[in-house]
């Protein structure tokens, strides 16, 4: 196989996660239509962190443009575990309440952990609760992490085939590396985890089909590690010289790469919409509504 350099399609993320939202704002739109209250997502956000603040108010937005109802609850950074599992256990109880998300990173002395295993795995549209693990390891239904689920949509809405396909992850979070190389393997996929401590990392991910960089090391992933024609998932943020720069080295992947997503506007608006995604289907299964 040439080396030689070929276009490589490069993955508008933004476009896409508008697309999918304008079908997610119809079948609300539907739904309501037909006499249903709209789907409801709950925010919990303790404490004032600037950035997370920007998360929710984007998250806010998202869920009016598809006609989703949204409501926040806030609690200062001296909330103790106790107030916050208080907050999510009133949210489990409220019939009108379809999903919930914790905001983090949580403030120090507050155990994640335990904070996302009070959620109702029902309403868990952030898919880190044991049970929705679980179901995604057993391959059944459930409320997944939705980058994974961004990631399987753009694999799929840019036409790459998965059934057969050599795929390698790079990282092994539970947010990310873990549920998406679950999620490949449903399609089909033949899957190598590899981390930080894996040997000939390069040879490996040269050998791949599709590539999830997902390990946090800015341009890790260097185009000589890149097999011509593989599909290079990017979810990697690193800030270097005051540059937000991926996993993968986006510029000399180029003419190699048969798709790879950007720094920005890649993986992270699918991100969002898998949240939306994720608040329509517990609202489904919990109501029954438009099933």
């Amino acid at each position: 196989m040439s080396d030689a350099p070929r276009p490589t399609v490069v993955v508008d993320g933004k476009a896409l996660a508008d697309e999918i939202r304008k079908e997610l704002a119809e079948a609300v739109g539907r739904l309501v239509a037909g006499g249903a209250r709209p789907p409801k997502l709950a925010v919990v956000l303790v404490g004032d962190d600037p950035a997370s603040a920007s998360y929710i108010k984007g998250k806010r937005r998202a869920c009016a443009r598809v006609g989703m109802e949204s409501v926040e609850v806030d609690l200062p950074a001296s909330a103790s575990q106790q107030e916050v599992l208080d907050a999510v256990a009133a949210l489990n109880r409220d019939p009108g309440v379809d999903g919930i998300l914790v905001q983090l990173p949580l403030p120090k002395g507050i155990d994640p952990n335990a904070v996302a295993a009070a959620i109702d795995p029902d309403k868990d549209v952030d898919g880190l609760h044991v049970v929705n693990q679980g179901r995604l390891l057993a391959g059944e239904p459930g409320l997944y992490p939705c980058t994974p689920l961004g990631i399987l949509a753009i694999l799929d809405r840019y036409g790459v085939a998965l059934e057969g396909a050599r795929a390698v992850v790079i990282g092994r979070s539970l947010i990310v590396g873990k549920p998406v190389a679950l999620l490949l393997l449903e399609r089909n996929a033949t899957v190598t985890m590899c981390h930080s401590r894996t040997r000939d990392l390069r040879g490996i991910v040269r050998e791949a089909d599709v590539v999830v960089a997902a390990v946090g090391r800015a341009r890790l992933v260097q185009r000589d590690w890149v097999k011509p024609g593989a599909a290079v998932i990017d979810v990697g943020v690193n800030a270097v010289d005051g540059e937000l720069v991926g996993d993968v080295d986006f510029a000399g992947v180029q003419g190699v790469a048969g798709l790879v997503t950007p720094p920005r506007g890649g993986v992270g608006p699918m991100t969002i919409t898998m949240l939306l995604r994720n608040t329509l289907e517990a609202y489904r299964a919990r109501t029954g509504a438009g099933a």
